[in-house]
């Protein structure tokens, strides 16, 4: 796990330790010495830690004005155990939240599993996005499976044309078009009956 870096090719467009409002600021990193690990798998040191001894993070890209964040994942999401889930929201969504993100892309390829508890708070996070959204992008089926037993499809987006997109082939601007778009005809179709 420790060849896996945090996607790059955007840094010219956001970098979230440079990113005043970003709960990363400021924050050093080395290219040296891997300190951060899940289980016995060292991480790449660009990996940022949130609290959660199994899951990191890195912020790739945000924008202010149109209230979009994405957010690269990798590791173990362990709610039961570690309650992860509360790391999350109370030391970084809480965060972006005020400075007016409310739209959300969780890239979930790197997440390994997943550990659900209760969901109070995805309740809390979907509440305090109003209009806005949470999408995960090529999380694992298991993955989600897991998620759906624990009824978190009431608040997170996934399945369906979120399963395998080539996100890379964007440029955050047009990933973010292009999955609102996917956002807004999924929740307008009708139901057939």
């Amino acid at each position: 796990m420790h060849g896996i870096e945090p996607y790059f090719n955007w840094r010219g467009l956001y970098i979230a330790s440079e990113d005043y409002r970003s709960p990363f600021f400021e924050r050093e990193y080395s290219e040296f010495e891997f300190t951060n690990r899940v289980y016995n798998f060292l991480l790449h040191p660009q990996w940022d830690d949130f609290g959660s001894p199994t899951l990191f993070i890195k912020i790739i890209y945000a924008d202010y004005e149109k209230g979009i964040a994405i957010i690269e994942m990798i590791g173990e999401w362990n709610d039961c155990i570690h309650n992860d889930i509360m790391s999350l929201k109370r030391d970084i969504l809480d965060l972006l939240i005020p400075e007016g993100i409310d739209k959300f892309i969780l890239i979930g390829e790197n997440v390994l599993n997943f550990h659900g508890s209760d969901d109070c708070y995805y309740e809390e996070w979907f509440d305090d996005i109003e209009d806005g959204w949470i999408v995960l992008l090529n999380f694992h089926d298991h993955v989600l499976e897991e998620m759906s037993n624990d009824s978190l499809d009431n608040y997170l987006i996934y399945g369906g044309d979120f399963d395998a997109l080539d996100w890379r082939t964007y440029k955050p601007q047009q990933l973010f078009v292009l999955i609102n778009d996917k956002v807004q005809n999924r929740f307008s179709t009708p139901l057939l009956s």
